[in-house]
């Protein structure tokens, strides 16, 4: 995080910029009893130790008073250049030349990954969030010490992991596992704090008690969207057709109970994620989910869920592949949970039930992701697929 002294299009743009920021802003931190560095950094391109030193030098013209020193500084300073967007440069289309200079103010704790990369981790799955994003979810859930965190689509708990690490007491909705592994091994060894709860729970059927709300300060999560895992609810055939009716397992069978399930439409599901975290979430509390997209012709369609209880504040593209996307949403809680709104998710719920079929053929993300792109292999079609000038691609992991 900086903060920005300057920026443009070339040096002699940003050498205007910077000479016209507020003296009484850059003066402090150029004072004769302060320590410096100046750090280089490049964004599509690589340049030479030689080329560095070219750069600071060029930055004379701001009055640097203080001493020189590359281990501890003071003030860290960055110079950083954007290349133009090209065909091997792994930028995203958008990016432009660009150079900006600043100070730096604030930084990522990068010493946390190397501790909690999943390769090392006791309990994994194929799944399993991501260490650094499960601390980027945690990030835009303002996860601080002595909240309670909910994820209800725990795997092997990466993302509670990540909230405990900063503090939270934590709980979650899990399908449990063997004895010995799972996912309270992954706390022990970290020595994290263990969650308040693991539920054995259905994000469809709801555990919670008639009446109990506003309990969670945030609910993040990675719902199963078909892709390389598709969610399953408590259901089977003859209850989603109405054969049978909703029934309660006798106590004495539940030790070993195995209910039947059946399929869980990404649609339905993140409608389920909604009202849970318009009912459970106290107010201004934040929910933070992933959401998958469809890419077609390098845009990404923007019409994310929506509740009356929630307001969208941030959207954060993950580019998977050249067929989807993944966007992180980040939702405050602005407006409490009144019965309406909760006679209105009553009635989708039966929506879905009715409809089971339909909503399940309508939110196929497997096949949109993984069918063919031309099903039409014919001469034409292949001729076409090897004249085509090549498109270039987006390497990066994050945008």
């Amino acid at each position: 995080m900086y903060e920005l002294w300057g920026e443009g299009g070339s040096y002699e743009e940003l050498e205007e910029c910077i000479r016209n920021y507020p003296d009484e802003r850059k003066l402090p931190y150029l004072d004769s009893n302060s320590t410096f560095k100046i750090n280089v950094d490049t964004f599509g391109k690589v340049i030479s130790l030689q080329e560095q030193t070219q750069r600071i030098q060029g930055l004379s013209y701001i009055p640097f008073k203080g001493r020189v020193n590359l281990k501890n500084p003071e003030h860290k300073f960055w110079l950083m250049e954007t290349d133009d967007y090209g065909a091997s440069n792994g930028l995203p289309p958008m990016v432009q030349k660009r150079i900006f200079f600043g100070r730096e103010i604030g930084g990522a704790d990068r010493k946390l990954l190397p501790t909690y990369q999943l390769k090392s981790r006791t309990y994994l799955g194929p799944t399993a969030m991501d260490a650094e994003m499960a601390f980027l979810m945690a990030n835009q859930a303002l996860v601080t010490p002595g909240k309670l965190v909910y994820d209800p689509f725990v795997g092997t708990g990466s993302i509670l992991i990540a909230a405990a690490h900063f503090g939270a007491m934590t709980m979650g909705g899990t399908d449990g596992r063997g004895p010995d592994c799972n996912v309270w091994s992954n706390f022990k060894q970290y020595g994290l704090p263990m969650p308040i709860a693991l539920l054995r729970a259905d994000n469809n059927l709801p555990p919670w008690r008639t009446g109990l709300k506003e309990v969670f300060d945030a609910i993040i999560c990675d719902p199963p969207y078909g892709v390389r895992a598709g969610g399953r609810k408590s259901g089977g055939r003859k209850l989603m057709k109405g054969v049978i009716g909703p029934y309660i397992v006798p106590d004495d069978k539940r030790t070993d109970h195995i209910p039947s399930t059946a399929s869980y439409s990404l649609v339905e599901c993140v409608h389920d994620l909604l009202d849970l975290a318009g009912r459970m979430l106290v107010m201004g509390g934040r929910l933070v989910f992933f959401y998958p997209v469809l890419s077609e012709d390098d845009n990404v369609d923007n019409h994310f869920p929506e509740h009356p209880c929630f307001k969208l504040i941030a959207t954060s593209e993950q580019i998977l592949s050249s067929r989807y996307s993944r966007v992180l949403l980040t939702m405050v809680k602005t407006s409490p949970y009144t019965e309406d709104i909760s006679e209105a998710a009553r009635l989708k719920h039966l929506d879905f039930k009715e409809n089971h079929l339909k909503w399940l053929e309508d939110g196929n993300l497997h096949s949109a992701v993984f069918s063919p792109t031309d099903p039409q292999s014919n001469g034409a079609a292949d001729h076409a697929k090897f004249t085509k000038e090549p498109k270039p691609k987006y390497r990066g992991k994050y945008v």
